[in-house]
């Protein structure tokens, strides 16, 4: 039962990391597609009806987490607090810049909100990436079972650490990287024009420093916790996210090549699906690892809860998974297609 609502979380945030990441991703990217302001108003244009939508499986997956695991979610909350509030300030000035940006014809106040965009999604790249980095690396949790984080402390991944450090910064550039990539691929699938073609120039790009990132990345991971990586080969979920890794990355490369950008679109998804795959099975059970003391650490045997409860729950939790993926089939056929250019109107996108 726990390792069925373990993989339930993993799909869950699997889902908001792929549709959000092309949402962040093509956000960084408005001012490098977007030369003149019809075309910034065409990269919002591509995102505006999708990315309030992809936030409904990050509260999903809050929400799952506190029925199946509420003691995770009671010492990250405090753990992560500082660097949660940032990521609710980044996902407010993100979802203000894109309402508010039409409002007005005035260029100033145009480019003042593009700027505020591009970097509340930077910011947001940065944050989800660092926060993935401290979850492969650990937290500083200690035998009272609490932990906060500072900033940084002395960047060392070992000890009394911080949110930042040498290490969460790489997977940080490196989820950074990944996801302009990916917001590369889907600007190139939803536009046309030179928008396309500076999309698809700039995943070209992109695509190629990707796999060197992830090398780095996977050696210092190997360094920091060779744990983790031991699991993900003596796992058979493991093996599954190292399959997607490659069969995904070796799709980017074909599609982009034979200019299929709506295999690209998926073949990143599917690179990006496999990463958190990998991970999730390298850090179980222990979901909360204590850079202090191994023996400080919290598993998923140990915070879950009550198995009556976890059973009630897989009545309508499939119920709900379904309604949502129904919304979410219904939500993109609908707004499937290329964008067009978008008019000086009041409209928010």
């Amino acid at each position: 039962m726990i390792e069925i609502w373990y993989a339930i979380l993993t799909f869950m945030l699997t889902m908001y990391v792929v549709l959000e990441g092309f949402d962040i991703g093509a956000g960084m990217l408005q001012f490098v597609v977007g030369k003149t302001e019809a075309e910034r108003r065409t990269v919002i244009a591509a995102i505006g009806p999708l990315w309030s939508w992809h936030e409904v499986w990050l509260l999903g997956f809050g929400g799952t987490l506190l029925l199946a695991f509420p003691a995770v979610l009671a010492v990250s909350f405090a753990g992560f607090y500082l660097a949660l509030m940032l990521l609710l300030w980044g996902i407010i000035l993100r979802g203000v810049s894109i309402e508010v940006s039409g409002h007005l014809a005035d260029p100033l106040w145009r480019t003042l909100w593009h700027v505020c965009f591009v970097g509340s999604n930077l910011l947001l790249a940065v944050l989800i990436g660092a926060a993935l980095g401290n979850v492969l690396r650990g937290v500083p949790l200690g035998a009272d079972g609490k932990f906060s984080l500072a900033f940084f402390t002395n960047f060392d991944p070992r000890g009394n650490v911080g949110i930042l450090d040498w290490y969460t910064l790489s997977a940080a550039v490196f989820v950074v990287i990944l996801f302009a990539a990916h917001g590369a691929n889907g600007l190139a699938q939803r536009t046309e024009g030179p928008e396309h073609e500076r999309s698809l120039a700039v995943a070209r790009l992109l695509w190629m420093v990707v796999p060197v990132l992830l090398a780095i990345v996977t050696l210092e991971t190997w360094q920091v916790r060779p744990e983790v990586l031991s699991r993900v080969l003596h796992q058979p979920f493991g093996w599954l996210g190292l399959m997607a890794i490659v069969v995904g990355l070796a799709g980017v490369f074909a599609r982009l090549h034979g200019r299929r950008e709506s295999g690209a679109l998926l073949a990143s998804s599917l690179f990006i699906a496999g990463l958190m795959i990998a991970g999730a099975t390298g850090i179980f059970p222990l979901v909360l690892y204590s850079t202090l003391g191994p023996e400080h650490s919290m598993s998923a045997y140990q915070t879950a809860a009550a198995g009556h409860g976890l059973s009630i729950a897989l009545v309508w939790w499939p119920i709900a998974a379904l309604l949502s993926i129904g919304y979410f089939v219904f939500i993109y056929r609908y707004y499937s297609g290329k964008v067009k250019p978008v008019q000086d109107t009041q409209m928010p996108y």
